[in-house]
């Protein structure tokens, strides 16, 4: 059964609009950028984004194809911190940095991931890692980028240990 949320006019047009232009009126309302109580501006400015946004079938093509992402993302989210809350307390909930930063991290790579499957980045960063032969470039190359990560990661995450040392 057909219901006006499924007609295309609503799904490519409306749906798409009604999302940037809150998202971007609640960022602007949030960090205050064009000024405080300044609502009619940052309704502006949002309706304007919006309207942009909406006009052009690529950006909105990319924001329909991430939606579904989002909500199974934030589904499988809800799942695990439910049944991550059974062993505690009622009342006592608290989920531990490390879950935290392990979900972030997770949840950042797979809206990475998505993203460039929805802008066709996906399939070009692939093929800069096959051969014409189908195989990969090379695991040396493999290894070495794998390195160059770890190191960045371990500069960037010892950085805020060095100033509490050098006190």
């Amino acid at each position: 059964m057909a219901t006006i949320l499924s007609h295309p006019l609503v799904v490519g047009t409306v749906l798409p609009f009604v999302l940037v232009f809150t998202l971007i009126f609640a960022i602007l309302q949030k960090t205050k950028i064009l000024g405080d109580g300044k609502k009619q501006i940052d309704a502006l400015v949002a309706l304007a984004i919006g309207l942009i946004v909406v006009s052009f079938g690529y950006a909105t093509g990319i924001i329909l194809s991430l939606i579904p992402v989002l909500a199974v993302g934030t589904v499988i989210i809800l799942i695990f911190l439910l049944l991550y809350g059974m062993v505690f307390e009622p009342g006592k909930f608290e989920v531990h940095k490390n879950v935290k930063v392990t979900i972030g991290l997770i949840a950042a790579i797979a809206v990475i991931i998505a993203a460039m499957v929805a802008t066709g980045a996906w399939t070009y960063v692939i093929d800069m890692f096959q051969t014409s032969e189908g195989g990969l470039v090379s695991v040396a190359n493999l290894i070495f980028a794998a390195v160059i990560i770890v190191a960045l990661a371990m500069a960037l995450l010892s950085g805020g240990k060095d100033k509490k040392a050098d006190k």
